[in-house]
Parts: structure tokens; C-alpha cells; sequence
């Protein structure tokens, strides 16, 4: 294996000097809820390497954040489905494990003094440029990081580098070369974009029930809850001149008006008064409360009957979770505020979730049929049509143009672009996350004069493609890969 690598070391020289993936994210996003098999645990096994859920947590979260950085704050998990987070997380920790089982074949290993003399020469840790233990300490817990848990990490990360070196020609100027020509390469290209809106389907009546009996226990309908509820309508109070006097000095400071100037006693007292009429209207919907759990409502106050899931309830999301969270044991919620109202809710049943019938989840099911079905036409479209295609011509395209191309939203462009160079195909389609096909033939191909040194980000982009050339593949057929988790 290091013969091999040592004979092709000048095309992967590139990936030694930049750094495997950072282990310490900003954050913690969840990814969903996936089944696992039982492998105690583990995600994912490669070689004699284990995956497990957490760092499958955490290379997703560092990845979530990154893409909410480009995203200026404004990246939710819908777009993390839509962009396969999920699988690039994974392929992140298979990479890493691939080069581990290589360094454990070899017997390559990271002091505990290695290890150590990197922790200390990190700025982040430093006080006036000295390490500091308790800067080192508070850094990893707000960072939801054990000392262990940061420095097994650490290891790992130096581990992966150490085996990396084994192919350096130890030549920087190679290297500085070498990525300089690869970003200074710019394509004019002639492009087309299939979208699945291209493709017309009508399903049969048996295509649908084929599949709705494939998948059946992914369709669950949400579980309802039976509630019984009462109202307290407002109370229009008459308090007296002591009652508004005495609310006025506990409360003077609150009392304010646009400006922040505390508002007069005059000019507080219809505030005051629908504030009193409000803490009236409180009290009574309590004894309310405590008569609905006696059963023993006073005559002519019958309780509204409805069903509501999470879809259906017409109540603000906060108060249906928290009737939801109800149980036959706890059935009664206190009095909450709705609108000028006040409501006081009992459970009365629950019916939980269950698989659907067919006629129930026909329109999930179709949805699903004509999402699959359109994937696989524009595949097949784009098969058949990249080698004659007539489309639009762009400028000369470096990896930063991602706004540049027609049709395509800049994350858009920045996923074609990046495949797209990593591509050795002068023509051919790539297909995006989004769904959407792009054909594509190389017209032209430049070296720009300025060809300097990516900044950081750009080499974050690189990294990626770069561990998944001839390295990654070649380590793939020598340690079996098993994946455990569903739904990734």
C-alpha cells in the first residue's frame, strides 16, 4: 500500500498539507431520528473502525454550521435534506476512518508529547500567549466538550495527518504550484439545466398501491388528542380609586411610555384598569379550573368538545405542545391566556399514531411515486441527451463564479462548479442535491495569470473532492465499508 502511495504521491501531494476536518463545531444541530442495527450502537464500520452516533453528531453539526455561515444564519434543516448533510457528514468520518485502518497497519501511532505540544501551541487556548489549563477547560465545556472527548479527537486528527506526510514529496513548492494551477483553471462551458418540472407523469391506480405497499410504514398518521375545554370570558371589573392607586406605586416602573418616561397616574389608568380587569379575569378562571377537575361545574357552563393533532389544532403552537403533553393521569392544564380569554383544558382521549390506509395516504403516496419517478426520467434524459444537447454558453468559470451561471441560486452554482472541476469528463451531466440535472460540454479551457494561493475557505471546499480521488478509492477496496443507519 505505501509503495503505491509513494508512486502517485506527486497527485495527491495537495491533501498533505491541508488539514483533516476540525472536531470542535459551534454549535449542536440534530439530524433526525434514524433506526440502527445492532451494532451497539455504531453508525458505520470501517475496517476494524467503529463510527458511532456522536461523532456522526458532531461531523453533521460542523457541517450544518459552515453551510449557515454561507447562508448568513438563514440555513434550516429543510435545506440540510435538500443539500444530503446527512451523507456528507458520513462520508467525512468513513474518509477519515479509511486513512486510520491505514495508520494502524502501519503501526503509526500519536504521543501523548505530540499530542501536547499541538494542544499548547494553539492560540485559542493561550493567556498573553501562554497555554492556560483553565482557558483550555472552559473552551471545550462551552463547546459541549469533555477534555477526554477533545483530545481522543485531537489524536485521531493528528494521526491522519501523520499518515498523509507519508506521501510528501517534502517539496512546498510543488505543493504551492500544484494548487495554484488547479484554481487558476477556469472553463467556458456550454450548459443546460433539466428540472424534474420537465417531466409529466400520470401514475396508474396499481403503480401507486405497489409502492404505497412498499413503504406502508413510512406513512403514520399523527396522533390526536380528544380534549374537552372551557372558557373564561373577561371580567369587567370596577376597581376603586385605592385599588388603582396602590397598583400604580407596585408597578410605576413598568408604566412607561414610547419613549421609556414613566407614565403619570392619569395617564396609566386605563392601562391599570384593563390590567386589573385582566388579573380578575385570572382569578375566576381558576376557581373555574378547580370546579372542571371536581367535576363540579355550576349549571349551564358545558365544556367544548374538539380533535386536534399538530397539524389541525387551531391553538398557538405553544399551547398545543403543551396539550399534547397531557396525560390520562395528568389530564387538566391550568388556565391559559388566549386572545382576552382564559381556557382551561382536559384530555379526554388519545388516539396514537397508526399506519395509514391506502386512501389515506394516496396523496403522500403520489407525492413520493412523482418524486421517484421524475429522478429517475431526468436521469435517463440526461443519458440520453448530453452528447447533442444545445444549450446556453457561459463566460470563462472559476470555482468562485457560482453566481454567474444562469438558472442556478449560488449554492446552486457553487455544488456545480465544484463537481464540475473535480470532473475528468469534457462532457456529461452531474446532478445537484436539488434534483436538478445540469448537461454541460468544456468549450474552452484557460490558465489565469493570477494563479494565487487559495485563502482558507477555498481550501475547505477542496478538501472533500481531493480525499475522494485515487486514495480514498484504493483504501475502499482494501477495508470493507458497513453501513448500519437507515434513512441516510
Amino acid at each position: 500500500m505505501i509503495t503505491w502511495m509513494q508512486r502517485h504521491r506527486k497527485y495527491l501531494v495537495v491533501t498533505i498539507w491541508i488539514s483533516t476536518i476540525a472536531f470542535i463545531g459551534a454549535g449542536f444541530v440534530g439530524w433526525g431520528q434514524y433506526s440502527y442495527g445492532d451494532k451497539a450502537g455504531a453508525v458505520a464500520k470501517v475496517g476494524d473502525i467503529s463510527i458511532t452516533s456522536g461523532e456522526l453528531q458532531k461531523s453533521y453539526s460542523n457541517l450544518f454550521n459552515q453551510y449557515n455561515q454561507l447562508f448568513q444564519g438563514k440555513f434550516d434543516e429543510k435545506q440540510a435534506q435538500q443539500f444530503g448533510l446527512q451523507r456528507q457528514a458520513l462520508r467525512q468520518l468513513v474518509n477519515q476512518a479509511l486513512v486510520l485502518n491505514l495508520a494502524q497497519s502501519y503501526g503509526l501511532t500519536v504521543t501523548d508529547e505530540e499530542l501536547w505540544n499541538v494542544i499548547k501551541s494553539q492560540p485559542v487556548f493561550a493567556k498573553e500567549g501562554t497555554f492556560d489549563k483553565t482557558i483550555y477547560a472552559e473552551a471545550l465545556k462551552q463547546n459541549n466538550l469533555t477534555i477526554k472527548e477533545y483530545e481522543e479527537s485531537m489524536k485521531k486528527e493528528l494521526l491522519i495527518q501523520k499518515t498523509l506526510y507519508l506521501l510528501s514529496s517534502g517539496n512546498k513548492a510543488i505543493e504551492e504550484k500544484a494548487l495554484g494551477n488547479a484554481l487558476g483553471i477556469s472553463d467556458k462551458i456550454s450548459y443546460k439545466i433539466l428540472t424534474p418540472n420537465m417531466i409529466t407523469l400520470t401514475p396508474t391506480e396499481g403503480e401507486l398501491k405497489a409502492l404505497w405497499e412498499k413503504h406502508s410504514n413510512e406513512f403514520k398518521t399523527s396522533p390526536s388528542f380528544e380534549i374537552s375545554y372551557i372558557t373564561q370570558a373577561p371580567i369587567t371589573a370596577k376597581p376603586s380609586a385605592k385599588e388603582i392607586s396602590d397598583y400604580y406605586d407596585i408597578n410605576r416602573q413598568m408604566l412607561k411610555d414610547a419613549s421609556g418616561k414613566i407614565l403619570t397616574l392619569s395617564e396609566a389608568q386605563s392601562l391599570i384598569i384593563a390590567a386589573l380587569n385582566d388579573k380578575a379575569t385570572e382569578k375566576e378562571a381558576l376557581r373555574l379550573y378547580i370546579d372542571f377537575k371536581k367535576g363540579a361545574l355550576k349549571a349551564g357552563i358545558a365544556p367544548q368538545k374538539v380533535t386536534l393533532s399538530a397539524e389541525t389544532s387551531t391553538f398557538d403552537p405553544e399551547l398545543t405542545k403543551e396539550i399534547m403533553g397531557l396525560s390520562t393521569q395528568k389530564p387538566f392544564l391550568k388556565p391559559r391566556k388566549v386572545g382576552s380569554d382564559y381556557i382551561i383544558v382536559k384530555l379526554d382521549k388519545v388516539d396514537p399514531e397508526r399506519t395509514k390506509t391506502y386512501e389515506e395516504a394516496k396523496t403522500d403516496v403520489s407525492a413520493l411515486y412523482m418524486n421517484e419517478a421524475k429522478k429517475a426520467k431526468l436521469q435517463e434524459l440526461a443519458q440520453n441527451s448530453y452528447k447533442t444537447f444545445s444549450g446556453s454558453v457561459s463566460d470563462f468559470l472559476t470555482r468562485n463564479d457560482s453566481a454567474k451561471i444562469a438558472g442556478l441560486s449560488t449554492p446552486e452554482g457553487s455544488e456545480f462548479l465544484n463537481k464540475l472541476f473535480a470532473s475528468k469528463q469534457k462532457q456529461g451531466f452531474i446532478t445537484l442535491e436539488s434534483g436538478n440535472v445540469i448537461l454541460y460540454n468544456v468549450l474552452e479551457q484557460k490558465l489565469l495569470q493570477d494563479k494565487t494561493l487559495a485563502d482558507a475557505n477555498a481550501v475547505l471546499k477542496l478538501k472533500g473532492s481531493l480525499l475522494d480521488q485515487g486514495l480514498i478509492k484504493t483504501l475502499e477496496s482494501k477495508y470493507p465499508v458497513e453501513i448500519y443507519v437507515e434513512g441516510i
